[in-house]
């Protein structure tokens, strides 16, 4: 898993609430279990029309958001079923980021699990941000995990709070399977122990 740190980035503003997992990455894309190639279909059905033609209007494909790492986006974020396909899509379209005044808890886990740093900001701060995305490229945000910041392209700083597990997983890049290969002496050892007191098992 790609370690975070710093990230400064282009924001895009998505105020719409409820932002369910469907709306993120539609049912008929989650045949796949790799990780890579759903950013194509990130908000699928508000990004494109049924024939595939491009809706000028989403915020994503405007100019100005095509590069965008951060997501500013409106309260309930990532609602709706448990598909861990939803920050796959994200992160892979080059979302590293979301801020939000509120996640729905799986979806909240599983950013953590791939990359992503899902921050939760207050109402009003979330106003601010959103209206410094606005400003499209030219007003970049920048993320700061260690010192637990976010600060506006006109370097107003806003501090944010995170769990110090998963804050020390994503700055060291450890998903599940990299914490549990942190451990494998003691696993190894274990199981040496454990063969020759069973060896029957």
């Amino acid at each position: 898993m790609q370690k975070f740190t710093t990230l400064t980035g282009i924001a895009a503003p998505m105020p719409l609430v409820n932002i369910d997992t469907d709306m993120i990455i539609p049912k008929q894309f989650l045949k796949t279990i790799k990780r890579s190639g759903l950013g194509a279909n990130l908000f699928d059905e508000m990004r494109f029309t049924p024939d595939g033609r491009e809706i000028p209007d989403f915020v994503l494909n405007q100019p100005a958001y095509r590069k965008a790492e951060i997501l500013v986006a409106g309260d309930n974020f990532g609602c709706g079923s448990s598909r861990e396909h939803a920050p796959w899509a994200l992160l892979d379209f080059g979302i590293r980021a979301v801020i939000s005044t509120s996640f729905a808890d799986i979806f909240y886990n599983n950013c953590f699990k791939n990359g992503i740093l899902p921050i939760v900001m207050p109402q009003e701060v979330v106003d601010i941000l959103m209206d410094d995305a606005r400003k499209g490229a030219n007003a970049r945000m920048t993320i700061d995990l260690e010192e637990q910041t976010v600060t506006s392209s006109d370097g107003k700083v806003f501090p944010f709070e995170v769990d110090g597990f998963r804050k020390h997983c994503l700055m060291n890049g450890l998903d599940d399977i990299g914490l549990t290969l942190k451990k494998v002496a003691s696993i190894d050892g274990f199981e040496k122990t454990a063969a020759q007191a069973r060896p029957w098992v």
